[in-house]
């Protein structure tokens, strides 16, 4: 696929984020997507694709009042925006569309007019299989690869709770971060424990809010008011909806598979990137994919953080925004790592890191389920 022909226009959050009890799940969806319209200079009739998830694109196109000639409804959890700019791109060098909307919208915690996720139900594997053990959401679910991680690496619990720490020291330089004081190690095992091994700072936010991209044609952004910001790789992969048939405890499948084929399509090195987005619905999820990205040897990645690398100043800044920890999780966060990651690009984001040219953005959907990788430039190909 020709990624490298397709650049983000447009690019923007709900105007608020955090707490909304004032506006549903598809207000949340269409104030974003018309933010990201202004941003690009654009309007709803100069869009003929639509993509989101957790609601129909046919609702969405209805309620923005467009009638487009592409759809995507992908739905594989939090990362299923990664996968929509994929889908995009194809979909537009294959002409049968120029400008697609990808949104998100979620009242995560106020649950105003929420659509909820199609599909599941009792019928589904994870409610036959194993639900009937008693698991009782992700904190639950994401203890089984955590611990074994944990127990095979001999990793201290401080390299676990030390990612909550350093995220925080990025959403401290962000104003829009939820949770901006600076915490400790002692803070977080002081905040309750959730399931074992996660304390409350080691998991993720519960808010409100939304975001959307506008993409199209590289040839055509050049005409656009904001600066381009190229895909230049993407990748996508599943592994098990149920958490109990990973392959590996210690790594996921999905994200190795994804990961490669976007490191192979931007024919990059793991030396190019200047910054990287890792979807963090709790605190294990930066050591999977610092070491299933290839940056880290397995094991590794907890002590690459404690060093600092990832922090403010190191040599690999990772979620710069403070991360679904700090800065806000809505319930499916791969479109606010993706909104990071072209702020890093142009050059706008709060804490912005110096001279970033190429930004990798790596999400997760389900626990270890689907994976979804975008790599992003600032530099026409």
């Amino acid at each position: 696929m020709k990624s490298k022909s397709i650049a983000i226009v447009g690019a923007a959050e709900t105007t608020k984020l955090g707490v909304i009890p004032d506006m549903s799940e598809i207000m949340l969806h269409a104030d974003a997507a018309l933010n990201a319209m202004t941003d690009a200079g654009l309007k709803p009739s100069d869009i003929d694709g639509v993509a989101t998830a957790g609601m129909w694109p046919t609702d969405l196109a209805h309620y923005l009042g467009i009638t487009p000639t592409w759809a995507d409804g992908t739905m594989v959890g939090g990362c299923s925006f990664m996968l929509h700019v994929r889908h995009a791109a194809a979909a537009i060098n294959d002409g049968l569309c120029n400008t697609v909307l990808i949104t998100h919208g979620e009242s995560g915690r106020s649950r105003v007019a929420a659509a909820g996720f199609p599909g599941g139900g009792r019928q589904s594997l994870l409610a036959q299989f194993e639900q009937p053990y008693g698991i009782m959401g992700p904190p639950t679910m994401f203890t089984i690869p955590a611990l074994r991680y944990l127990k095979k690496y001999n990793v201290h619990l401080d390299r676990l709770a030390n990612v909550a720490v350093i995220q925080r020291e990025w959403a401290s330089r962000n104003p829009r971060a939820t949770n901006r004081e600076l915490i400790t190690l002692d803070d977080v095992y002081k905040s309750r424990v959730i399931a074992w091994p996660f304390h409350k700072l080691m998991c993720c936010l519960v808010t409100d809010g939304g975001g959307a991209l506008i993409l199209t044609k590289a040839e055509r952004a050049k005409d656009m008011p904001q600066k381009p910001v190229y895909i230049m790789g993407t990748g996508e992969s599943v592994e098990s909806p149920m958490i109990s048939q990973m392959e590996d405890f210690t790594t996921s499948k999905a994200f190795r598979v994804s990961a490669k084929k976007a490191f192979g399509e931007a024919g990059i090195s793991h030396a190019d990137v200047d910054h990287l987005m890792i979807y963090d619905a709790f605190a294990h999820l930066p050591l999977y994919g610092l070491e299933d990205l290839g940056f880290c040897k397995p094991g590794e990645a907890g002590d690459f953080i404690w060093e600092r690398n990832t922090a403010p100043g190191g040599k690999l800044p990772v979620n710069t925004n403070g991360g679904g920890l700090s800065y806000m999780h809505s319930g499916m966060y791969g479109m606010y790592a993706l909104q990071e990651s072209v702020r890093q690009v142009r050059g706008t984001a709060a804490a912005q890191v110096p001279d970033v040219k190429l930004s990798v953005c790596h999400g997760v959907g389900g626990m270890f389920a689907a994976s979804g990788t975008i790599i992003m430039s600032n530099e026409a190909p």
